[in-house]
């Protein structure tokens, strides 16, 4: 794939839909790196990759979540119309957000809209952040240590703190300032999944993405916390297995 933005992390590409998957906060496109070798074969899996990290950590990251969305969906929109697949979006913790705001600009756009969005780790997009923007580094770093799902030994080493920090820093200020939309955004099919020991997001808050759509609802619980997904890599991807093809098959 010829993209600044997108990362296909399997040897080849499924004749299926395309899923397309959106990181954390401080998060890279590697995070989906493990799922997508375990997702349905057909499934053509790729990574958004945010500016400000890894491969492009000379970039400036994004510090409002609308003009990330609006890139994403330009990127989104080209690939959509040159093969005209079905697609899907999976977005965990602050992905959950990007995916939403992506979805919403691509139905303003008129374009096909997904077979399917995945939510995880997160309330709806009304749900209040704390007032990540205005976390200072030793606010940002206890949280990270606190949620798991990083290398705590890369928290320990400075010169990798230099790399990964200006992202982080910008991702917080992303949901410290997004104010979301209340009601129904969207008019297509919505999975929530959730850890059940999650410390920053609950079941309930999961639920809450149903007032989001008009399309069929359900909520997958997983054992873990804000990271259940790393732990329960074969039960997500069975979960997103069942909603594309047996759930759409079926309706």
């Amino acid at each position: 794939m010829n993209s600044t933005w997108l990362r296909r992390f399997t040897t080849t590409a499924g004749e299926g839909p395309l899923l397309v998957c959106f990181p954390h906060a401080g998060g890279s496109a590697t995070a989906f790196k493990d799922l997508a070798r375990l997702l349905h074969p057909d499934l053509d899996v790729v990574s958004v990759q945010y500016p400000g990290r890894q491969d492009r950590y000379r970039e400036e990251p994004f510090t409002a979540l609308g003009p990330l969305a609006e890139a994403v969906a330009d990127e989104l929109a080209r690939e959509l119309a040159a093969d005209g697949r079905p697609y899907a979006l999976f977005g965990h913790s602050m992905g959950s957000l990007v995916a939403f705001e992506t979805a919403r600009l691509l139905a303003a756009r008129r374009l096909p809209a997904p077979r399917r969005v995945f939510f995880s780790g997160r309330g709806g997009p009304d749900l209040r952040d704390r007032a990540y923007d205005l976390y200072d580094d030793a606010d940002m770093l206890a949280e990270v240590r606190r949620l798991g799902g990083t290398d705590q030994s890369m928290l320990e080493d400075p010169d990798i703190l230099d790399l990964v920090l200006p992202a982080l820093r910008a991702d917080y200020r992303v949901l410290g300032t997004y104010r979301g939309p209340v009601g129904v955004s969207l008019t297509v099919p919505v999975t929530a999944l959730i850890g059940d020991s999650d410390p920053i997001a609950t079941v309930e808050d999961a639920r809450t993405w149903r007032e989001h759509t008009s399309g069929d609802f359900r909520v997958e619980v997983f054992p873990g916390g804000h990271f259940y997904l790393f732990d329960q890599l074969e039960r997500v991807a069975a979960a997103v297995t069942e909603d594309l093809f047996t759930r759409a098959v079926a309706s």
